[in-house]
């Protein structure tokens, strides 16, 4: 049944491995390891969800301390889109929708920075679904076994991925049930050039509507904590008007 289940939900992984220019590129002890990764996480269930809409709250982080926190209402339809506010009443909206993004407060409707839509753009290409949704469908990767790790104080198989855009990705799947524990990857600053490590950590899962869906996600840069999300709440597949990803949605 897993086999059969894999052959059939992997048709982007399948068209990557294709693709790929030598069957060096893509390890099959790696391959195996993602194969595990998306069954465990719901399988067709998880690959073809439309969207994600979650509640809870969000802790800012600074100098090691809790600097700020905000309850939070948001919505990802994937592969690029969410609409995320946060405050009181969602006293604050964040709307991005492929290359635009939009700010809507009480002042009215300003259009996010440049450096603000590139940074949400990167951090969604390597978020959890993302990286195993779409990035695994893109030709020319290298594909490797990273070996064992002890990461999170968890037990973890690693994979490491090198993408078209020759970002190095790690993948650190939990040894027994093979959910993500952390996705690890470094890119380079548009602006300053500078090198820049960045983490998401992601535990608490909890089943819903077949998909395992981690409630506590923790994002790190160059090694410190920065953010936290806690979820309360999640459900899939919401029917979304037509301009929800616009200002005036």
């Amino acid at each position: 049944v897993g086999a059969a289940l894999t052959a059939s939900a992997l048709s982007g992984w399948g068209a990557a491995q294709e693709q790929a220019t030598s069957p060096e590129q893509v390890n099959p002890a790696a391959k195996d390891l993602l194969d595990k990764a998306i069954q465990a996480l719901g399988g067709p269930a998880f690959l073809q969800a439309r969207n994600l809409t979650t509640h809870g709250r969000v802790f800012i982080i600074s100098e090691g301390a809790t600097s700020g926190f905000a309850k939070f209402e948001n919505t990802d339809e994937y592969p690029d889109k969410r609409r995320f506010g946060y405050g009181e009443n969602n006293a604050v909206t964040l709307v991005n929708n492929g290359e635009r993004g939009w700010q809507l407060d009480r002042f009215g409707i300003i259009r996010q920075k440049r450096d603000q839509v590139e940074r949400w753009k990167v951090a969604n290409r390597y978020s959890l679904v993302n990286t195993l949704r779409e990035l695994l469908g893109e030709p020319g990767l290298l594909i490797q076994d990273g070996g064992t790790d002890f990461v999170d104080n968890l037990p973890a198989r690693v994979v490491e991925i090198v993408d078209s855009r020759q970002v190095r990705i790690r993948i650190y799947l939990h040894k027994t049930s093979f959910l993500p524990i952390r996705i690890a990857y470094r890119v380079q600053d548009s602006e300053t050039h500078e090198w820049e490590e960045y983490a998401d950590v992601y535990s608490d899962y909890r089943p819903i509507q077949g998909i395992q869906t981690p409630f506590h996600i923790t994002r790190l840069q160059d090694g410190r904590r920065y953010g936290e999300t806690f979820r309360n709440y999640a459900v899939y597949n919401r029917q979304l008007p037509p301009d929800y990803f616009t200002p005036g949605g």
